[in-house]
């Protein structure tokens, strides 16, 4: 990341909001280096437009700049660490598969209706997920794990994902490892129907 960029973030961490034009005065750089950078930035998903202001003087409206939700962060994976574990063996991950994902939308649908269903609403939940023809019967992939942060403690989440697809698939489904190595935050197994 540029220097620009990380004075523009740490402007906006201090500020909370700010026009493009103001950063430019307190960072003394162009209004449109500027304008450019907070582009790069809100593609990056670490910077978002929050208002748009109209000026008393003639000239487009401002936009007004904040970080993003995600560049803030949250503490929900303390949280979920923290609800899994006064739960301990007592939560039914199956359950929460019901919870979160209702499969009724999938009854009566065929096989590849539901798979394309199922991927739209697994990346819906930031899985990155994609399906793909095998011998044995459909496997879906997870490009990522949403849960990577707890996962380690908590294994048991796999149950959940595993049950998840069994729900919406109507179908048994097995984990199989990935042969090769997975990069930190992706989902280690393929998941095979039966």
């Amino acid at each position: 990341m540029t220097t620009s960029r990380q004075k523009i973030l740490l402007h906006l961490k201090k500020t909370r909001s700010a026009s493009a034009r103001e950063i430019a005065r307190a960072l003394k750089l162009s209004a449109p280096n500027v304008r450019h950078h907070l582009s790069v930035l809100t593609s990056d998903g670490r910077v978002e437009m929050t208002a748009v202001h109209r000026r008393e003087e003639r000239g487009r409206p401002e936009k007004v700049y904040s970080l993003s939700q995600a560049a803030l962060g949250d503490n929900l994976s303390a949280l979920a660490e923290a609800l899994l574990g006064a739960a301990g063996s007592t939560l039914r991950m199956k359950a929460v598969a019901h919870l979160l994902l209702d499969e009724s939308q999938f009854a009566g649908q065929s096989m590849n209706k539901r798979l394309s269903l199922l991927i739209e609403k697994l990346n819906e939940m930031h899985y990155q997920a994609r399906w793909e023809a095998g011998a044995g019967g459909p496997r879906v992939i997870l490009g990522r794990c949403p849960y990577a942060r707890i996962i380690d403690g908590h294994p048991e989440i796999c149950e959940m994902d595993t049950a998840l697809l069994q729900n919406t698939l109507a179908r048994d489904v097995s984990l199989l490892k990935k042969n090769e190595s997975v990069p930190k935050g992706a989902c280690p197994f393929i998941f095979q129907t039966e």
